[in-house]
């Protein structure tokens, strides 16, 4: 499972593989009654690890492969701090690098993770707790010891230092505790969340000795100290950052890390604008990246390396979930809490035009929270889902129980009208209508203006059109591009109207939930649930995913919510793409396979020595 609930910004996918695990053996014998202890090298959420606790390597890793040589990629915008736990500044993001987490994920698997700093887990048939056993070899790079006092002190500073979302994240955590020096135990609240070992085996393990003489809620350029593959060489605030591996790191022979972590030198070189990294990719001062704009995969890949070979172009399928994108409203203002208000703009989308003209026919429409999994909600209520639901009628939309969800489809004639029409119509409803060409508050009489804050200048590509569709039904939009810090800051502030958002999840969701829509999170500053949802019927959906005792009702609850989340009209969906674009220059070796759930990322990858010393001859245009 690899679902970092807690990251900026960010949850990762997480998600499921074909190896077997004899049956885990308990730890010890047990009294009538008593719970059940069983010790593993790693844990699912439902059932049992797939992969054997002698497992050499991981799949798509090659264990054979060279370490050593340099791989440049951009970073995007700024940083000017070293702390990724806090909300103050903004963090590089290679400093991840450094640390580890006690439990580690496998990308073939849909919810395991396997020890990583944890030599073992010990977790009782109820999950009311969990031990993890420390590795003796574990070692910070200073060579002091990995202890549970560590494991303690991180989780206890982060919940009461860090930034907000890890108090909400680690909310059902009652309690961490050393039993010796590579024992740690947490103990859980009440209920049944099986996800409890899992999300806390994410916990990023920091140093205590380190801490102690310096401030942890301040934001700091001073390398960090870790114990993970890396460490922090040198950098430039807002420039350039360089991590190189650690010659002599704890954990290059655990079985997860065999045939990963193999470039001697990591360098992050920023760029505040998207088409500038562009460039320095296409002149070979990057080395990888990947593209998230279809027109420009599309149209822009025709440059000499490419054609010569010398760069080369994956397109990358998966299995994992797509993240739902799409314009949001801020909640937190009244006049945004009408659903009608709010799918008015659904109708305004012409995606099929878009997709057609301006994106080269490479898209997926998204409708769903969980797109592209087993997870999402498709024709009407099940049975088993009619039983959740059922109790919480009278506050959820009516249509949850009568229709199918489904986005409206144009011709893709660049001509809407029907749209148009259905828009004002709800619009109507809402308490608005049009005077003057201009959409106007019946009460009030101001007309309709709201600004959409955007983050990067590549979203204006819907943007524009988006504003012309709203145009044409008499609403101003005001588009309004900022540096990407100054985003941040005002995304964690939720001090916008509009914008364009976009969530992963994984196909294990579980606590982020709460994060994400949770009516708590709502006034949490720096929270993900920038929409500002308050729904006691959403909440209760959450708590049973969180709850769910095994994995066919996990699925059956996550569909219920996505059908709450969908028929509440609180995001104006997008599109994605069903597949990865990855270019990179033709320096690398990397495994016969990609992971099932995650493909794409360099971390199995290595340098060619071969290739990269013909590179200059294939592409003499290339600086180095």
């Amino acid at each position: 499972m690899i679902k970092r609930g807690v990251e900026r910004r960010s949850v990762v996918l997480g998600l499921a593989s074909t190896a077997i695990l004899p049956p885990m053996v308990p730890s010890r014998s047990f009294a009538q009654g008593e719970a059940k202890t069983i010790i593993s090298h790693g844990v699912a959420i439902h059932g049992q690890p797939e992969t054997p606790a002698d497992a050499k390597n991981l799949a798509y890793a090659n264990p054979d492969a060279p370490k050593g040589g340099t791989i440049k990629l951009a970073g995007r915008g700024t940083f000017d701090s070293l702390n990724p736990f806090i909300l103050k500044g903004t963090p590089a993001g290679s400093v991840a690098l450094v640390y580890e987490t006690l439990l580690e994920s496998n990308y073939d698997e849909a919810s395991t993770a396997y020890g990583l700093l944890a030599e073992t887990i010990e977790v009782p048939t109820d999950r009311s707790w969990a031990i993890f056993k420390l590795r003796a070899e574990a070692r910070w790079h200073d060579g002091k010891p990995v202890t549970a006092e560590d494991v303690v002190f991180s989780f206890n500073i982060l919940k009461e230092k860090g930034a907000p979302q890890y108090a909400v994240y680690y909310q059902d955590v009652t309690k961490a505790e050393a039993l010796d020096e590579r024992r740690v135990k947490f103990t859980f609240s009440g209920g049944d969340n099986h996800e409890l070992p899992n999300i806390i085996g994410q916990l990023g393990v920091l140093p205590k000795h380190w801490w102690a003489t310096r401030e942890f809620d301040k934001t700091t350029l001073e390398p960090p100290l870790g114990s993970g593959p890396y460490k922090i060489d040198s950098l430039e605030a807002g420039r350039f950052i360089v991590a190189k591996r650690v010659e002599n790191y704890w954990g290059r022979d655990v079985w997860l890390n065999r045939g990963r972590h193999n470039f001697d030198t990591i360098r992050y070189d920023y760029y505040r604008d998207e088409q500038v990294a562009f460039e320095a990719f296409k002149a070979g001062q990057v080395d990888y990246r990947e593209e998230f704009t279809s027109r420009l995969w599309a149209t822009a890949y025709d440059f000499p390396a490419v054609k010569s070979g010398a760069v080369k172009m994956l397109t990358l399928h998966h299995s994992s979930t797509l993240p739902m994108q799409g314009v949001i409203f801020n909640l937190r203002k009244e006049e945004y809490r009408d659903r009608r208000f709010r799918e008015a703009f659904i109708h305004l989308i012409d995606f099929e035009w878009f997709n057609k003209t301006l994106s080269y026919g490479l898209l997926n429409r998204v409708n769903s929270y969980f797109f592209n999994s087993e997870l999402a909600a498709t024709g009407l209520p099940s049975k088993e889902e009619l039983e959740i639901l059922e109790p919480l009628r009278s506050q959820i939309p009516p249509e949850v129980f009568t229709k199918e969800y489904k986005l409206p489809v144009t011709d893709g004639s660049g001509n809407n009208r029907e749209g148009q029409r259905r828009a004002i119509a709800l619009l109507k409803e809402a308490g608005w209508e049009i005077r003057s060409g201009k959409m106007t508050n019946v009460k009030s009489g101001r007309p309709l203006s709201f600004e959409m804050l955007l983050g990067e200048p590549r979203l204006e590509r819907f943007a524009l059109p988006f504003k012309q569709w709203c145009e044409k039904v008499g609403v101003d939009v005001q588009l309004r591009t900022v540096d990407p810090v100054q985003y941040q800051k005002r995304m964690d502030s939720f001090d916008f109207e509009a914008t364009i958002e976009l969530f992963n999840n994984s196909l294990s969701p579980g606590n982020e939930q709460r994060e994400f829509w949770g009516s708590k999170a709502a006034d949490t500053k720096g929270s993900r649930n920038t929409i500002g949802i308050k729904d006691p019927a959403i909440d209760k959906i959450i708590e049973l995913i969180v709850s769910a005792p095994d994995r066919q009702s996990l699925i059956t609850r996550a569909r219920a919510l996505d059908r709450v989340l969908l028929w509440n009209q609180y995001m104006v969906p997008q599109y994605y793409s069903t597949t990865w674009w990855v270019a990179h220059w033709d320096k690398f070796g990397y495994p016969g396979r990609f992971a099932k759930y995650q493909p794409r990322g360099w971390s199995t990858w290595w340098i060619d020595a071969e290739k990269e010393r013909t590179l200059s001859q294939r592409a003499p245009e290339r600086k180095t």
